[in-house]
């Protein structure tokens, strides 16, 4: 990089540090305070949050990389804004009502205990071992194809920037809590929108516009029924994408992602009333449009400019084009000095706001569901010690877990949408029949939980079996390997969820009902007068007509791309 380029990383570098010297400034003497901001943020904040921590190393690796090696596949997931606004049109005032600090928490109120354990097991341990270690393994990776430095004093510069990424950001999540995350991100969030807006518009004029860009990837077909790299609908038959299952796996995925996981929820739980949680869900709702544009559309563009150019993006091993470097070889070949410098400030925001939220959010499940619950008379200044002390914690097993990432992280990478589609439907179940069926009782959502559990243990377990493709021949396959492997990923997912929700309705009809005391405010059909007065006051018709714009929208897209 240019001196220019050092320039604008250092003015970045300098704004964020005064912002966290701010916050830090700022009383935080409870668990509210330090993982919930002191629950005053506003809906700029809460948005802006929502998406910048949403934007991550698997966007700016994996959504360009895919968008580089199958086209507009992957867009499913991305165009979500539509789920959010389910956060905060039916989720919020549930949430708000039972005044938790995790999801874990409400399970509790919503069920019994043990669901909350299983729930923040669950959580904590696909934090560490998947969000975490793959945010650190491909910050690693951008910042060494941004920089084209391979090391520093004989160390490799992978290890530079891992391991300097993640004791940077968790400096600032420590000492500053869920106020230094969600203030960062409103520095963070135009820096990175403005810097990928320079990527797509820069791209689009070197290989020639839109047109040549839709042109060249028509004509690369994806499956044997002839659909192309821009088609967003494929046949029912392909392999990996059917349209079928992408619509019901991406929703079942988003619906978890989106409304119960404790890393996008604790976000709208900072708000400090129902209004501004809602109106931060339309915000994200909004922000969450763009990622399609802004980094699945660069990745094609790169495909495109190296199927014209015959050489644009690295080769691998094998001869073939290195998709996932689609993003950052982009930034390397194509951006003049100072703006690449701009571009360097929005990469480390997306990384960085995606850890600083990844380690307050896995910090407020330990201290809140397994430290609080069994020492609950503890001191609230020596909980938010003990946040800090969690977050330390879960900062030193991602960095541990960076040498097994490592080794295996194309493999891990590959599989992480599966991870998720299998992580899903078990809690989507418990979460959407606790808040929309007043009859689910605590063992159907804990033994919902636990069938979705096994289920997915079986199947990850199956994959790690099968994929050695010499423990079972081809000719013997089993009903279990049918089942468990050759069954498409997403269409488990989607009849995942419909077992995980016969399981609750079962048990639920034959244990007793919930006392209805017990589950007031939680569930559609409990809530007072008076709570209900509070929700209808909290949202008005520009509420309703962004929220109509943003489907709108959402259709459009799917009606252009079919």
């Amino acid at each position: 990089m240019a001196v220019l380029d050092w320039i604008v990383v250092a003015i970045f570098a300098l704004a964020l540090i005064g912002i966290i010297l701010w916050v830090m400034k700022q009383k935080q003497n409870n668990a509210d305070d330090y993982f919930l901001g002191g629950k005053d943020a506003t809906w700029i904040a809460i948005g802006a949050s929502i998406f910048a921590s949403n934007i991550g190393s698997e966007h700016l690796i994996g959504l360009a990389g895919s968008g580089a090696s199958s086209g507009m596949a992957m867009a499913h997931w991305e165009i979500q804004g539509w789920m959010i606004l389910l956060l905060g049109w039916v989720f919020v005032p549930f949430y708000s009502r039972s005044m938790v600090i995790t999801m874990p928490e409400f399970l509790e109120k919503r069920y019994n205990p043990a669901s909350r354990t299983i729930l923040s097991v669950i959580s904590l341990i696909s934090y560490v071992l998947t969000k975490v270690a793959v945010t650190v393994y491909a910050g690693g990776l951008v910042f060494q194809q941004v920089f084209g430095i391979e090391s520093i004093w004989g160390i490799d510069f992978f290890w530079i920037a891992a391991v300097g990424l993640v004791i940077i950001t968790a400096l600032y999540t420590i000492f500053g809590g869920m106020k230094s995350v969600l203030y960062t991100s409103v520095l963070q969030t135009p820096i990175l929108l403005l810097g990928s807006l320079i990527i797509l518009v820069l791209g689009l004029k070197e290989l020639g516009g839109w047109e040549e860009m839709m042109r060249i990837c028509s004509e690369v077909k994806v499956n044997e029924a002839g659909d192309s790299m821009v088609n967003l609908i494929r046949d029912n038959n392909d392999p990996q994408y059917p349209w079928l299952g992408a619509l019901i796996g991406s929703a079942v995925i988003g619906f978890w992602y989106w409304c119960t996981d404790q890393f996008i929820v604790q976000r709208v739980l900072s708000g400090r009333d129902e209004k501004q949680a809602r109106r931060g869900t339309i915000f994200g709702a909004y922000l969450k449009l763009l990622p399609v544009f802004l980094f699945l559309i660069p990745g094609m563009i790169a495909f495109a400019l190296h199927q014209k150019l015959g050489s644009f993006l690295p080769l691998t091993p094998e001869g073939l084009p290195n998709s996932d470097a689609a993003f950052p070889t982009l930034v390397a070949k194509l951006l003049p000095a100072g703006v690449k410098g701009l571009i360097v400030c929005g990469i480390l925001a997306a990384l960085m706001s995606s850890l600083a939220s990844l380690f307050n959010s896995s910090a407020a499940l330990f201290t809140i569901d397994f430290y609080q619950r069994f020492k609950p008379k503890t001191d609230p200044k020596k909980l938010v010690k003990i946040g800090q002390a969690a977050t330390v914690v879960i900062v030193i097993l991602g960095i541990l877990w960076i040498p097994v990432m490592r080794s295996v992280g194309d493999v891990l990478y590959l599989y992480l949408q599966d991870v998720q589609s299998v992580l899903a439907p078990g809690i989507a179940a418990a979460f959407l029949l606790g808040v929309t069926w007043k009859r689910a009782t605590a063992k159907g959502g804990m033994w919902g939980l636990i069938a979705g559990l096994a289920i997915g243990i079986t199947r990850l377990t199956a994959k790690v079996i099968y994929s050695n493709s010499a423990v079972t021949p081809e000719a013997d396959h089993s009903w279990f390997q049918w089942l468990f492997f050759d069954t498409n990923w997403l269409f488990f997912c989607g009849w995942m969820l419909v077992f995980c929700l016969a399981v609750i309705f079962v048990v639920s009809m034959f244990t007793p009902a919930p006392d209805e005391e017990k589950i007031k405010g939680l569930v559609f059909g409990t809530s007072t007068p008076e709570q209900r007065a509070v929700t209808r006051a909290s949202w008005n018709h520009w509420d309703v007509i962004h929220s109509i714009i943003i489907l709108g929208i959402t259709a459009a897209f799917y009606w252009y791309f079919w």
